[in-house]
């Protein structure tokens, strides 16, 4: 995995000139339009990059993109790989390495997910503060290498309370209303049956995903500072459950990114 990621490393770094981003950008289903609000210098197509794989999911471009918002130098990831896909979790987490060794110490996650809390309604953007891992397999599982980070990893603090704490002053401003809860991840790619969103409400969860907790699982391992930010694109009770589709999820989405992208800009420059 090393020696992966350092060929990985040294590709883009010849690719783009040195570029050294302090910021990290994962974007979730229908939420690629913040490349919109980014100065950019350098784009890489996955495809072009050694030992990346290549996103499969509708709504998800496969490219990295590299430049500037305000005065800080930013790296997007326009698509982003899933466990579902039929990738290992480390390569679902490749990126996350490969950002660490550019030079990123912060990490923004996006995702689309499914809500359980009353509180909220379909695009809804919610401030992600603790995850539940429900999947099937863990992206640190087997050798660990020390030169990434230590064998157990301290999950106390996920999500910068510092990061939530400035994004939450922000949204105020901004007149954006938000919401905070806690996301649960499993592995997908099948949405949630009305049994499953009553399981995710009964263990402590606000919304449910398939993405994002390995991805900050491996940036805590190697002590980047994340923040993590959802819109959902559906509901499920204790007695109902919306009839959902993929171009349903990508449209709802599409419809809360305006604020989601106005807001990650902000934070970003503020922080």
């Amino acid at each position: 995995m090393w020696n992966l990621v350092q060929e990985s490393v040294d590709y883009i770094k010849s690719k783009t000139n040195h570029f050294e981003p302090e910021y990290g950008i994962i974007l979730g289903s229908g939420l690629g339009s913040i490349t919109d609000d980014i100065q950019i210098q350098f784009t890489l197509p996955y495809s072009e990059i050694p030992n990346f794989p290549v996103s499969t999911v509708q709504g998800h471009k496969s490219a990295l993109v590299f430049g500037t918002i305000g005065d800080k130098k930013v790296m997007a990831m326009q698509g982003r790989f899933h466990f579902y896909e039929g990738y290992s979790m480390k390569e679902v987490t490749f990126p996350v390495r490969v950002m660490k060794y550019l030079g990123i110490e912060k990490l923004v996650v996006s995702n689309a997910s499914g809500g359980v809390n009353p509180n909220y309604k379909v695009g809804s953007i919610v401030i992600i503060k603790d995850h539940i891992n429900m999947m099937p397999e863990h992206p640190l599982r087997g050798k660990n290498d020390e030169r990434f980070g230590p064998r157990f990893v301290n999950m106390s603090e996920p999500y910068s309370k510092n990061m939530i704490i400035k994004a939450k002053e922000l949204a105020q401003k901004l007149n954006i209303a938000v919401l905070d809860g806690v996301y649960m991840g499993l592995q997908g790619p099948t949405f949630e049956t009305l049994s499953e969103y009553r399981m995710v409400k009964f263990l402590g969860a606000d919304c449910v995903g398939m993405s994002t907790v390995p991805e900050v699982i491996v940036a805590k391992h190697m002590g980047m500072e994340c923040f993590g930010i959802s819109v959902i694109t559906d509901m499920g009770d204790e007695d109902n459950i919306e009839e959902v589709n993929h171009s349903e999820v990508l449209k709802a989405a599409e419809q809360a990114e305006p604020y989601l992208c106005e807001l990650i800009k902000e934070l970003i420059i503020n922080y």
